[in-house]
């Protein structure tokens, strides 16, 4: 299966990150996600709850606060999402370095 973030095309590449966040599904049900990866435009989280394709959540992130995601896929505990909007660029790179001081 190889590495995912090549397999798929995506135009950039992703932060390995590993943090706790909270999020909310669309039953507005509290979810607490690990963020593994992510970019200005998605990432991907493990979770215990299974979600279907398409599926809408809200992700509490540092710095840029509530941002909406689309499941892309699931598998086995983890989620693809992409942000509904992208995170902005500015925010982005002090969203990766909140998180990165958190660890």
């Amino acid at each position: 299966m190889g590495n995912l973030a090549f397999a798929d095309g995506r135009r950039e590449g992703r932060e390995d990150v590993h943090y706790r966040a909270k999020a909310f599904g669309a039953d507005a049900r509290q979810l607490n996600i690990v963020i593994v990866n992510i970019s200005p435009h998605g990432m991907m989280a493990r979770c215990e709850r299974e979600f279907e394709i398409d599926d809408r959540i809200q992700v509490t992130l540092p710095v840029v606060g509530v941002v909406a995601a689309d499941v892309r896929w699931s598998l086995g505990g983890r989620i693809g999402c992409q942000f509904d909007p992208a995170i902005n660029l500015a925010g982005y790179y002090e969203l990766i370095a909140a998180m990165m001081k958190a660890k």
